[in-house]
């Protein structure tokens, strides 16, 4: 298993370093229209990868200014599926899109068979309907995350789950979870959706708190809905609870971590919010016709997977990105 995670990590650095030495060579001069489409950025997840986006496009018109990038967000599936049809009435020429979730596959489905060059990635379609579908390793980040948890409570414990949005990844990821928790010996006793919001995930811990006398690890597998089911722990003078486990790496998180600051957190599991400046990458890649330095195939592949990898305080510092602005601050 950790072989199969150490050769995702690996594709993932080659990845990286194809796309950044693609937008850095020369004489290369990438063109075209790329359009990018993502929800709003109401939480700060979201937030990091309108940071991310940013990055990207600003690394990309340093070394080919002629590319043009419109970036739309949305704060509904129903403005979403209405900016990408604007997105193609501008004629693009490539698509990214992180669809709020799969209900967008028929709005997607035009882009693709338009001959848009289409990257979706995260929350996926129903379908293939694009030409790069790129992803992180739902079943990994949350296998990972409730290994350490059992590790943490010597194989047995009580475990509520705080759920995000009901989509293909939530339920991925939360049937990981139980089917984890299972095997090494862990009770889920509840789970409830928090949809990825910290105000929500609050509620949830509170009706928790009065439900179960009894909890000792609290999984959200956000650190959004984290940070919200914190605080409704501390505000209820409770001691029972040993551990909280959110993911994705939030610097803030990665803070407590490194510095010790709370007893509650002390791993993480990455869910790259980078992962949309890639599928930037490739949307210019495919639609000027160029694959990865190296890469033999005379197209990018389909399905690219990214690596779900535990932190912990001994390789903390290799995760924090400290240039990367949290949504808000």
């Amino acid at each position: 298993m950790m072989r199969r995670f150490a050769v995702s990590a690996l594709l993932f650095v080659f990845l990286v370093f194809a796309l950044c030495g693609a937008a850095s060579a020369e004489p290369k001069d990438y063109k075209g229209k790329i359009g990018i489409s993502l929800p709003t950025a109401t939480h700060g997840y979201m937030g990091r990868v309108n940071w991310w986006v940013k990055k990207a496009i600003e690394d990309w018109k340093k070394k080919s200014p002629e590319l043009e990038f419109l970036v739309v967000t949305a704060d509904s599936v129903s403005k979403q599926a209405a900016d990408i049809e604007d997105l193609m009435i501008k004629e693009i020429d490539a698509l990214v899109c992180f669809p709020f979730d799969s209900s967008l596959t028929s709005v997607i489905e035009k882009v693709y068979e338009k001959g848009i060059y289409t990257v979706v990635l995260d929350r996926g379609t129903t379908k293939p309907v694009y030409d790069v579908y790129i992803s992180n390793d739902d079943e990994g980040y949350t296998r990972e995350g409730t290994k350490w948890i059992a590790e943490q409570l010597g194989g047995k414990g009580k475990l509520v789950i705080i759920e995000g949005i009901p989509c293909e990844i939530n339920t991925i990821r939360v049937n990981t979870i139980k089917e984890t928790a299972a095997q090494y010996g862990l009770e889920v006793l509840d789970s409830q959706p928090g949809m990825w919001n910290p105000e929500k995930a609050l509620a949830v811990m509170e009706n928790y708190l009065q439900k179960y006398p009894e909890i000792d690890a609290v999984y959200t597998a956000d650190d959004d809905m984290m940070k919200g089911a914190l605080q409704a722990y501390k505000e209820s003078g409770r001691k029972d609870i040993k551990i909280f486990l959110g993911g994705a790496a939030d610097k803030e998180v990665l803070k407590m971590i490194m510095e010790d600051s709370n007893p509650l957190v002390k791993a993480n599991v990455t869910y790259p919010p980078d992962c949309i400046a890639t599928a930037i990458g490739l949307a210019v890649l495919g639609h000027n016709n160029q694959v990865l330095e190296g890469f033999y195939q005379k197209k990018l592949p389909v399905r690219i997977t990214l690596a779900a990898e535990l932190i912990t305080k001994e390789n903390v510092k290799q995760y924090y990105v400290e240039d990367e602005l949290n949504f808000g601050k």
